[in-house]
């Protein structure tokens, strides 16, 4: 551990106050996240405004609109959106509550939760919450600190998301709508990060208490999908359904959101009833106790890091799966939702193809793989986060070679990314079968899936070279599948020119099934994938260890 505290770091506030230094911690917070967190927001406002942009080009009149309307009132469209009550006047403001607040409900979740949990436990995992506490700073600064820097950061989110809506002038979205939906944003954000402030109290790893607060995100995302489908009041149980059930650009309802308000506020207590009832680093839920000797798996470096990589690999390739499932059902309706939408048929057209169906796959399958990017990146990240913690020190100080250590984690990225994507493929390839009755294409979807293998190994690879190279850059890897984000599916729907989608890796690859199969590319994709991960190896080979 390198960290050091003096006195004066944290606060020189008199002794004695629980919350002594909260406002030292906010400070702290706000410095170490002055990059991350404006990318969340930026990001998050730029994909609804854009969003609803392409909406008004898509839609741009009722006719459009009620067609629309008509194709997303099958269960596989209301599973994948929201409730029906806004088919019945299918405005552009209701098609963005409709087809957008759940998925943003989602994204907003996932910042709050990450947030919370980096700036609680990671802190007491890592050890420097120890330090801290160890000068003047009260027992609930850093919870509160991190809670007020969560709440803020959602405020400002609604804000941003509001003026972009509201200052876009377009009719169906007015300025009342535009503030109630950005609220609602901010809301369903509070209620995760307030789930969270209650798993950081139960495990005492960061890891664990992101995997429980997320697994409440897609649990509040399943009930309402099941709840909008059979109509059943499951929604009600949902902070998700509770956002959506504002109607927002409709009824413009605020009381819902008080549901969610309340809810955060219950939990946030809870969280501070179980904070004291725990030491500091120590979680409520004992861990268990392991076996006397390890197998011989854990013996092994490849194995050891197998074990660590499993949690992750498992909970998203589940989600891959499910992914997969619901798109695939849809794609029997494909033709009828995209019937009359212009921008999308020039699309299918440019893209070729024997069928709607296929074609509309091969766009999905861009976005699947994108989202696969995203556990490369957390995958690939993890042996920077042995490292930060003082875990990798250790072992390295045995016979173990810093390149086998790192490239056993590698290995096991590369092998997380053929589990993404075949769970993927089989998702929407036997989803899409039943709903198409076209057997043919598990196979045809599950090989376009996997042709998009080396575009997730040229990621890997640019994480591998800045852990390498610039540790302290490494989070800069999110940039890869934020940008093919941005090009790969926006890009497609607002027409960039396409040398940007040239900068991605995931513009090389093949658009199967309906493209024919250029090997090319791939083997290009291939080689430059390799070529990264010797030369970040080779990096890590060389630099100090516990770069901070």
């Amino acid at each position: 551990m390198t960290a050091t505290a003096t006195p004066t770091t944290v606060a020189t506030h008199s002794a004695g106050g629980t919350l002594t230094g909260t406002g030292t911690l906010v400070r702290f917070i706000l410095r170490r996240e002055r990059v991350r967190l404006p990318v969340w927001l930026a990001a998050l406002t730029l994909t609804t405004v854009a969003t609803a942009q392409s909406f008004q080009d898509l839609y741009g009149d009722d006719a459009d609109r009620a067609k629309a309307a008509e194709t997303m009132s099958s269960p596989a469209g209301l599973a994948m959106t929201g409730p029906a009550h806004y088919l019945d006047d299918y405005t552009l403001g209701a098609m963005m509550s409709h087809q957008m607040l759940g998925f943003m409900a989602i994204m907003v979740g996932l910042m709050s939760v990450l947030t919370l949990v980096r700036h609680t436990r990671t802190e007491e995992e890592t050890g420097r919450a120890e330090l801290v506490r160890a000068n003047v700073v009260g027992r609930h600064a850093h919870l509160v600190a991190a809670l007020a820097v969560v709440v803020a950061a959602n405020v400002v989110l609604a804000l941003l998301i509001a003026a972009g809506l509201g200052g876009l002038g377009k009719a169906g979205i007015p300025w009342s709508g535009a503030l109630l939906y950005g609220a609602a944003h901010a809301a369903v954000g509070l209620v995760f990060a307030a789930a969270a402030a209650v798993t950081v109290q139960v495990t005492e790893h960061s890891r664990g208490a992101s995997g429980l607060a997320l697994a409440v995100v897609g649990v509040a995302y399943f009930l309402r999908a099941a709840g909008d489908v059979g109509e059943n009041g499951l929604s009600w149980l949902s902070p998700i359904g509770w956002a959506q059930r504002t109607w927002a650009f409709m009824e413009n309802r605020w009381w819902p959101l008080l549901l969610a308000l309340a809810l955060a506020a219950v939990l946030v207590w809870v969280a501070f009833w179980l904070s004291v009832r725990r030491d500091v680093g120590a979680g409520l839920r004992q861990p268990r106790p392991g076996p006397a000797t390890a197998s011989n798996a854990l013996a092994n470096p490849l194995g050891f890091a197998l074990r660590l990589h499993r949690g992750l690999m498992f909970g998203f390739g589940v989600a891959m799966l499910l992914l997969g499932v619901m798109y695939g059902s849809i794609l029997g309706e494909a033709e009828d939702m995209l019937a009359g939408i212009e921008v999308f048929q020039d699309m299918i057209a440019e893209i070729g193809g024997a069928s709607v169906a296929e074609s509309f796959a091969s766009m999905v399958m861009v976005i699947m793989a994108i989202i696969a990017s995203v556990y490369v990146v957390m995958a690939a990240l993890r042996p920077r986060a042995e490292e930060s913690a003082g875990r990798a020190e250790p072992v390295l100080a045995t016979a173990l070679s810093r390149v086998r250590w790192l490239g056993s984690h590698l290995v096991v990225v590369l092998i997380g990314s053929v589990v993404m994507l075949l769970a993927a493929g089989l998702g929407i390839g036997l989803s899409g079968a039943s709903s198409t009755g076209e057997g043919a294409m598990v196979g045809n979807l599950v090989g376009a899936a996997l042709a998009y293998l080396p575009a997730l190994w040229v990621t890997a690879g640019v994480v591998v070279v800045l852990v390498g190279l610039a540790p302290r850059a490494a989070a800069l890897a999110w940039i890869v599948p934020l940008y093919a984000f941005l090009v790969g599916y926006l890009g497609q729907i607002l027409q960039f020119p396409n040398w940007m989608n040239n900068l991605s890796p995931f513009g090389h690859i093949p658009q199967l099934p309906v493209d024919d199969l250029d090997i090319v590319p791939l083997l290009v994709l291939t080689a430059l994938a390799a070529a990264l991960a010797v030369g970040g190896l080779l990096a890590f080979r060389e630099r100090e260890v516990n770069v901070s």
